[in-house]
């Protein structure tokens, strides 16, 4: 199973960029933790490939590019709130995605209460932190794996 896991703007400073909020891991650490994960605790073989931009258009060319792949866990951060196009981009691929969050959006402004995202997608974790991730691959491998 090939699942792509898409980080959106600034999430390559986490370790750094308001840890009081996003903690104190980074983001390369997230993505080891989350490679270890799937080899100890999921049964099948999973192959997770990372990207990470601050820009919005490359981020849609990622997601349209995506056919290879079962699944797609996608922090769109900032453009959780304001992107139409990643939500549309995810529609027309047409695989399960999970949009995940480090905080609890629903507890944070009221801007970011709103994604445009989440229709998207299967589900949506939030307010984890790293786990975040772990709970976001756990809920998409089950689902993509009962639909093989």
């Amino acid at each position: 199973m090939k699942i792509l896991v898409i980080n959106g703007p600034n999430i390559n400073l986490l370790g750094t960029r308001e840890p009081q909020i996003y903690g104190y891991t980074t983001l390369d650490d997230i993505n080891q933790e989350l490679v270890e994960y799937s080899k100890t605790f999921l049964e099948d073989k999973i192959e997770l490939v990372f990207f990470q931009s601050n820009i919005e258009g490359e981020i849609v060319n990622k997601i349209q590019q995506s056919s290879q792949f079962e699944g797609l866990i996608i922090n769109p951060a900032a453009y959780t709130h304001t992107s139409i196009a990643i939500a549309d981009a995810i529609k027309a691929v047409g695989i399960a995605a999970v949009e995940v969050h480090l905080s609890n959006v629903s507890t944070r402004e009221d801007y970011r209460k709103i994604s445009y995202v989440s229709d998207s997608c299967i589900g949506v974790v939030a307010g984890f932190k790293k786990d975040s991730y772990k709970m976001a691959l756990l809920g998409l491998y089950n689902y993509v794996k009962e639909r093989i």
